[in-house]
């Protein structure tokens, strides 16, 4: 019996349900991380029958949200005593500026604070694990950060605001296994390639033309990130850039150590990664869960925020 627990964010098309189609085939429990409680709850049918697993789980999260991220580490904790692979996966792409409940670009939100957050408080449950992995989905990006307008307030481009996100990816990647060099916990960055999905609808119809050109099947693409969540060769791979199964060197900006140290701290003063309590959820995503007892700590959607 496969005992190991994966949590994938992303989970209900393209790559992400791809992977855990491919994980729940082991027999593993595996958690589908959607937004969407609708196509969520398809997707657990679908993953579920197609590979007799009945432990697929579906919980719901909106990741630009950071109280519905909150929530969801609190949800995780909860029912898991322990954690085997994080896959963070999840991506959106915005043509025009968005600004999240919390005040924040929604790409910049959902692509790299909200994972950054949900990775940060599962941290416990993943030391839990006998050789845990956290996964962080992302691409080559060349863009450099602007530290002092990440929220894209003063100038809004929205390919360089999505490479932006890439990039904090990849130094958030770098960083976090910096932190965790003498754990159990082994981190590193896969880059899938170009992924037939609905990514870039947002996109411009002849670069949307373009990548779907040149993008490969999400279960073709799966097969890496899969191999990287499972097989004992990448055992103690760390702190690695990861294309077809092999290390590629990252761009040199991702690599430097002031950089992933400085976005390491406006991270944690944005998000304040180090309170511990679930925040109120303005999204009702809690809610959601309503066939489920929520646990003690969780802030109901229906009761008034805290004053702050």
């Amino acid at each position: 019996m496969n005992t190991k627990v994966y949590v994938v964010t992303g989970a209900t098309s393209g790559l992400g349900k791809a992977v855990a189609l491919e994980l729940a085939r082991t027999g593993a429990t595996v958690i589908l991380v959607a937004r969407d409680p609708e196509r969520g709850a398809q997707v657990q049918r679908e993953i579920s029958n197609a590979t007799n697993n009945s432990n697929v789980e579906l919980e719901l999260c909106d990741l630009s949200n950071l109280s519905s991220v909150r929530n969801l580490a609190v949800i995780l904790k909860n029912q898991y005593d322990k954690i085997d692979v994080l896959i963070n996966n999840a991506g959106v792409y915005k043509r025009r500026r968005a600004v999240t409940l919390d005040g924040f670009e929604e790409m910049f939100a959902a692509n790299y604070l909200g994972p950054y957050l949900l990775t940060r408080y599962l941290l416990d449950r993943l030391r839990s694990s006998s050789s845990a992995r956290i996964i962080n989905v992302t691409a080559p990006s060349t863009t450099e950060l602007n530290f002092d307008d990440l929220q894209g307030e003063g100038q809004f481009n929205p390919l360089n605001a999505f490479g932006a996100t890439k990039m904090a990816n990849l130094l958030f990647t770098f960083e976090l296994a910096r932190r965790l060099q003498d754990t159990n916990i082994r981190v590193n960055a896969v880059h899938p390639g170009l992924v037939r999905s609905s990514l870039m609808r947002e996109a411009p119809a002849p670069l949307r033309f373009l990548i779907w050109l040149t993008s490969s099947a999400p279960e073709q693409a799966a097969r890496d990130v899969v191999s990287l969540a499972t097989e004992p060769e990448f055992e103690n791979t760390h702190g690695k850039f990861i294309r077809k199964g092999e290390e590629v060197e990252p761009p040199a900006y991702a690599l430097d150590p002031d950089v992933r140290q400085k976005l390491w701290e406006v991270s944690e003063n944005l998000t304040d990664a180090d309170e511990p309590a679930a925040n109120y959820d303005p999204t009702g995503s809690v809610a959601m869960h309503n066939d489920k007892e929520i646990p003690a700590g969780i802030i109901r959607p229906q009761d008034e925020p805290p004053q702050k």
